[in-house]
Formats: structure tokens, sequence, C-alpha cells
């Protein structure tokens, strides 16, 4: 009897762990078959569209080799994961210091916007003018072998290389009027090395490659043009596109348009739509003068109709790109975005 009622258990017992070790393996092969439909569909949304439309051309290209500081104009412009790129001009390559080596910006010293660079037929060499100053050149090339050094940009630590004394001397003059307190650092590598920001990290389609070289988010914004007159109907004084500092100004599209695309491609360049431009304090200063606007213009109307859910109180102009197939883009080419 004995001898049954144990059978009986066993049997029972086996079962029993048996159908736990099948309901084991099947949640198992739940679990990972998510996880190969989450890698999946992540691979998926890396993949740019086979399918484009035209939505507009080139107009104008701005490199801004000085975060903060003047634009270079150009006619056409190598789109890298660094950033635009035309030989040693680069997309925020430069950015001033004070001796600490945490950085200024337009939004605290917006006479910044006055220095304004340009380059050699070479690429090489930057020259620096601004009111009242003689000119300065820097030797582009020759920082490439200086040995380098630590700066900050909003609290992450980049690699840097201090150009020297002089500069930092023509800088501190025109910023502060002082002999000293301002240096001019340089990015000596081809790729960019900080992580997202962590007050970025709700855009899911950021990701570090895109963070350039001393850039604030990423390497590229795109502005439509009709955008700019959208909000120029609603102010006395109008504005220019580049007090928004575009990288890209596209005519063609309707007003606010490049809010949605997912996907851009001119050329052979494809990029992605990762994030929505935020505008702080240094979109109301006058790109001509220095001077920030006494109305608080266009930031204060921008935010009566501009601003979006769970991005706080900064409202929106244009949108800011990663590169995801490097190539050469130039003035008058079309504008496509996937389908």
């Amino acid at each position: 009897m004995m001898s049954k009622i144990f059978d009986e258990t066993s049997s029972g017992g086996s079962a029993t762990r048996n159908a736990l070790l099948l309901a084991a393996g099947v949640g198992a092969a739940t679990l990972a078959g998510y996880g190969i439909y989450k890698l999946v569909q992540k691979y998926l949304e890396n993949v740019p569209p086979s399918q484009w439309r035209r939505v507009g051309e080139i107009t104008d290209l701005h490199v801004y080799p000085i975060k903060s500081c003047g634009s270079v104009r150009v006619s056409e412009i190598h789109c890298s994961n660094l950033g635009p790129q035309v030989g040693l001009l680069r997309d925020r390559i430069f950015m001033v210091v004070q001796t600490d080596g945490t950085f200024i910006t337009g939004r605290s010293h917006p006479t910044l916007v006055l220095v304004q660079p340009r380059f050699d037929d070479q690429f090489e060499t930057m020259t620096l003018s601004a009111p009242g100053m003689m000119d300065i050149s820097v030797d582009v090339k020759r920082l490439l072998t200086v040995e380098p050094v630590k700066a900050s940009v909003w609290g992450q630590t980049v690699t840097a290389v201090d150009c020297g004394e002089e500069v930092a001397r023509w800088l501190s003059r025109f910023i502060l009027s002082e002999d000293f307190g301002l240096r001019l650092v340089f990015y000596p590598l081809d790729f960019p090395t900080r992580d997202v920001r962590p007050k970025n990290k709700i855009h899911l389609k950021l990701t570090p490659r895109d963070s350039g070289a001393l850039h604030d988010a990423t390497s590229y914004m795109l502005l439509s043009e009709a955008s700019v007159t959208d909000v120029n109907a609603k102010l006395e004084k109008p504005v220019t596109a580049l007090q928004y500092r575009p990288n890209f100004v596209v005519k063609g599209p309707g007003a606010f348009e490049e809010d949605d695309w997912k996907w851009i491609k001119v050329g052979e360049t494809v990029y992605k739509n990762v994030k929505p431009c935020t505008r702080c304090i240094f979109t109301n200063v006058d790109p001509e003068t220095g001077v920030p606007s006494p109305e608080g213009e266009p930031l204060k109307t921008l935010k009566t109709y501009r601003k979006k859910p769970n991005l706080g109180d900064s409202p929106i102009v244009g949108m800011q790109m990663g590169v995801r197939l490097e190539g050469t883009v130039r003035l008058g080419e079309t504008v496509y975005v996937g389908c």
C-alpha cells in the first residue's frame, strides 16, 4: 500500500515538475523572443527608408567654428559624425573658456557673436575679427600637434588644446575689457566623445555619436525659411534665420513642417531627426549688434505658441539631426524626407 501511495505521489510530483519546467521554458522563450523583437525593432528604427519625397532645397549653409561666435557661410560641406566641416573648418570645434576650463556662451556674454572667424583657402588658418580690435590669426593645423588638456561642456569633460596666450589676451580684452580671464580651446579629435546630456536623455533617438565636438546637444540643426517667416509675422521687429543659428536653411516646406520629419536626405547624406531644437535667451541676441532684445524677442512670442509637451518653458524652432550616412551637401541641393 505504501509503495502504491509513493508511486502515485512520485508520479504526480513528476507531472507537476514537468509542467513547471514547461512553463519556465515557455517564459524563457517569451522573454528571449521579446528581447530579439526589441533588438530587431531598434535595428529597423535606424535603417533609412527606401522611399523619399522632395520637400525643398538648401538655400544657406553655415558652420560655426567657435561656440557662440559668428558663422562662416559656405557653398558646400562634408557631413560627418563630428559635424559639418570643410578641411579644418569644423562646426563648434573651438570654444571660449574661463581660466578654470569651464566654457562661456552668448547667453552670459552676448558680444561673443561679434567675434567673426574666417578661414584661408586651405582651411588651415583661422583669422578672427571684432569691432575695435586688430585681426588675429590662429594656426589650426599646428594645434593638432599640441599636447591636449581638459575642458568642460555642460559639466562633461572634453579633450581640448589651449590655443595660446596671444589669442587668450585678444578675447579677454574684447569680451571682458581685461588682459586675462578667458582662453580659446580647440577640440583635436575626429569623433564625438561625450554621452548624451542627462537632460536630453528623454529624446530616445538621440545617441552619443550625435553629440558632436563641443556642441550643446547635436552636430546639426535644420530650419525652414517658412518657420522664420511665421515667427516674423508675429514680431514688431523681424529677425533673420541667422538669429536661430542653423547649419541648414531650407526653402520649400511649410512653417514648422520640419518638426515631424523622421528621416532627411540631401544628396547622398542621410540624417535622422533626433531632437527638437529648444530655444533659450541666446535666441534674443542680435547677431549683427551683439545686443539682446530689450523686449525679450523672439523668445517671448515663441513661448506663446511653440512650446511642446515635456519640454518645459523652452519653445521649439528647427530640429536637430544626427548623421546616419556621411556625405557632401551643397547649396541648391534638393532636400528629401523619408516616406
